[in-house]
């Protein structure tokens, strides 16, 4: 009993000796991310006003990519802004003529921000469908208002029947 008790106190000893100084390792920052990734999903209702004629039935959605450069202090000081745009439901004949990111929150029409507008007759919607990826090159503070508040801008396209806008969507950022 007397040897168990002695073992017991010179662990507790021992356990007590260790040393103090125990350094831990920051957690490293993780760096801010190059690619931001956006969505609309585009309808002639959002339109301010909403379009009523035969393209009224038209739906399409865009993909919004920003490929970002920083600083050395991670702050965005330009991107490149790709749209991938998938449109279906458009009537025979209809042509589209622009795509914009424009500033403006839902239910309000705003100025063009971005211009992504294809070249002339480069979308056909065959069977009233069709799809057009457009890129453009923007500063830092427009890419940060964007990035900040992606609600406050929407993506449109605009056909020949309608010059000043078929189909909008909010942006909406999903990474």
């Amino acid at each position: 009993m007397r040897a168990t008790a002695l073992a017991i106190v010179s662990t507790s000893l021992v356990a007590g000796c260790g040393s103090s100084n125990s350094t831990t390792s920051p957690t490293p920052t993780p760096a801010a991310p190059t690619r931001l990734t956006f969505s609309a999903q585009l309808s002639p209702a959002n339109e301010v006003p909403a379009i009523s004629n035969a393209e009224s039935v038209a739906a399409g959605t865009a993909a919004i990519t920003f490929d970002v450069t920083r600083d050395a202090a991670s702050a965005i000081t330009g991107a490149n802004v790709t749209a991938a745009v998938n449109l279906t439901g458009f009537p025979a004949g209809s042509t589209i003529t622009l795509a914009h990111i424009h500033t403006g929150a839902s239910g309000v029409a705003g100025g063009v921000l971005v211009p992504l507008i294809p070249a002339a007759g480069s979308v056909t919607l065959t069977n009233g469908a069709g799809s057009f990826t457009q890129s453009q090159a923007i500063d830092g503070p427009t890419a940060n208002s964007i990035v900040n508040n992606p609600a406050g801008f929407y993506f449109n396209v605009h056909t020949a029947l309608n010059p000043g806008g078929v189909m909008r969507g909010q942006l909406v950022r999903t990474n």
